[in-house]
């Protein structure tokens, strides 16, 4: 059997394509627009779903790909935080564990989510890590101020919680933050809603008064 001269050139592609995806750490997410220098457009795009029949790469969203890893026990999909952390880095957004998962580290509910669910202040997505669901949820700009530090976590977590809880939230967190999340959460006061910003201060000043 003989391949056509285009057939040749789109194991080539493939093949390539394959070889820096492999340098890449666990996780990295391949794209088209990312492996253009290889080839055409089209050509790339044929290309990836080559490699995906052949269970070289795995889809984990439209547009989307990744090295699965391999293992004594088979292949299988890179861990979900490393998947997160190169979707950030990559994608010059930040993501942060979802307000659920925040209240529950933090000690304010103890509620434990059942899907692992992540925050953006960009698009939202939807990803599939093999028989694990991913999904990414697009947040005001305010819930991401302080990034996926503490502070922040704070904050997602008090909005999931909602106005109702926050003063009892921000009166324990004042508690349990490091001074210097403490000092950075009241200092994103002016960029949070009108009765976060309140929550914050009644608790600020509870300690203040309970200092005197």
């Amino acid at each position: 059997m003989f391949l056509t001269t285009v057939e040749t050139t789109m194991i080539s592609i493939a093949e390539n394509i394959l070889n820096e995806a492999r340098k890449q750490p666990e996780g990295t997410v391949i794209t088209a627009r990312g492996m253009l220098h290889l080839g055409s457009r089209a050509a790339v795009d044929q290309a990836l779903s080559r490699l995906v029949r052949s269970g070289h790469l795995m889809r984990i969203a439209r547009g989307a790909y990744v090295v699965p890893v391999k293992s004594r026990f088979g292949a299988r999909p890179p861990s979900a935080k490393r998947v997160i952390e190169a979707l950030a880095a990559t994608g010059g957004e930040s993501i942060a564990a979802h307000g659920a998962a925040a209240a529950n580290a933090l000690g304010l509910t103890s509620q434990v989510p059942v899907q692992q669910c992540f925050v953006t202040s960009g698009r939202g997505k939807r990803l599939s890590l093999g028989a694990q669901t991913l999904e990414i949820r697009h947040v005001p700009h305010w819930q991401m101020a302080l990034k996926s530090r503490p502070a922040g976590d704070a904050i997602r977590a008090v909005a999931w919680l909602g106005e109702r809880h926050a003063r009892q939230a921000f009166a324990k967190l004042r508690k349990t933050l490091p001074e210097t999340e403490w000092q950075a959460l009241t200092s994103a006061r002016p960029l949070l809603p009108t009765w976060m910003a309140k929550a914050v201060s009644e608790a600020a000043a509870n300690e203040t008064g309970a200092n005197r």
